[in-house]
């Protein structure tokens, strides 16, 4: 049986940048093992898979998977997923009124994402991101991190922020890195080092510097417990980012945005939006938004 597909670049605008994800249409009849077998051909950062919804007034139910495990909830899958969908089953409301709202079912819950025109090529999101980000206990050390990364021990360390583990669905250990030159430097190069330092957690490393002085956060993620070594936009680790940047930053009411741009290194530039409403030093709504491309379109022969 042939199943469709396509494969955008996410959170970029431009064909050749951004995190490529894979989406199969027509999914019914897969079970797990077939779709993470068909994610690992693929061996993109994340594959996704359409089902009809589980109820009608939603527009699909989808599940992630990376090369080497199912996600309940990732950010570039969500944000792509939306946009390819927005253009084959509404373009024209899309073409009539600039945008259309998608309603996606994922494990951890339903996420509506709203998708607009954009002046460059493809179009744009944004969603409300499912669960808001909160701190795990988990002991970290920051020479074994440093060992991990590649790095001196006093390249580790952003103003007050501290290395530590957040979660918005998925969890990642955030650690602040001196200067971005510090952050290009990382390699990973002891895989028995990075397990004593991190487990099997993926590493989210920032740091304030930036490559384009307009954004405000450089990062890279790197995830070897994901069948990744490095993802080049990472929506799931913004999204608990989201938490790092209210507790360590400390800004006063209102909403604030972030632009992060990641995967610079690996020759994938990309952009992440991060919008976060804070009340009292408390981030009541967090927001992920980007932009996509279709990249291209094919047949599965399974």
């Amino acid at each position: 049986m042939s199943r469709r597909f396509y494969t955008l670049d996410v959170f970029t605008s431009t064909p050749m940048q951004g995190n490529p994800l894979a989406v199969v249409l027509d999914s019914q009849g897969l079970d797990s093992m077939q779709m993470q077998a068909i994610a690992g051909e693929f061996n993109l950062s994340e594959t996704v898979f359409i089902f009809p919804p589980a109820d009608p007034s939603n527009t699909n139910r989808i599940r992630i998977f990376t090369p080497v495990k199912e996600l309940p909830f990732a950010g570039h899958p969500t944000l792509g997923t939306a946009i390819l969908l927005a253009n084959l089953d509404a373009p024209d409301i899309m073409r009539a009124k600039g945008g259309v709202t998608i309603a996606l079912e994922q494990k951890i819950g339903l996420v509506y994402v709203n998708v607009t025109k954009s002046e460059a090529r493809g179009c744009r999101a944004i969603f409300d991101v499912p669960k808001l980000s909160e701190r795990l206990n988990t002991k970290l050390n920051i020479k074994d991190a440093a060992r991990a990364l590649g790095l001196g021990l006093d390249q580790i360390g952003l103003k007050s922020h501290q290395l530590s583990l957040w979660s918005a669905g998925v969890p990642f250990v955030m650690v602040p890195i001196r200067n971005l030159e510090a952050v290009q430097s990382i390699q990973i190069a002891d895989s028995g080092a990075w397990s004593k330092a991190f487990d099997a957690y993926p590493v989210f490393a920032y740091t304030d510097e930036t490559v384009d002085l307009a954004h405000h956060v450089h990062a890279r993620m790197f995830s070897p417990g994901f069948g990744m070594v490095e993802d080049p936009a990472t929506g799931s680790a913004a999204a608990a980012f989201s938490g790092v940047a209210v507790a360590f930053e400390n800004p006063p009411n209102g909403t604030h945005q972030l632009i992060i741009e990641q995967g610079y290194k690996i020759g994938r530039p990309s952009q992440i939006a991060l919008d976060i409403d804070v009340l009292n030093g408390i981030s009541t709504h967090v927001r992920i938004g980007g932009s996509a491309v279709i990249i291209s379109e094919g047949k599965l022969h399974l």
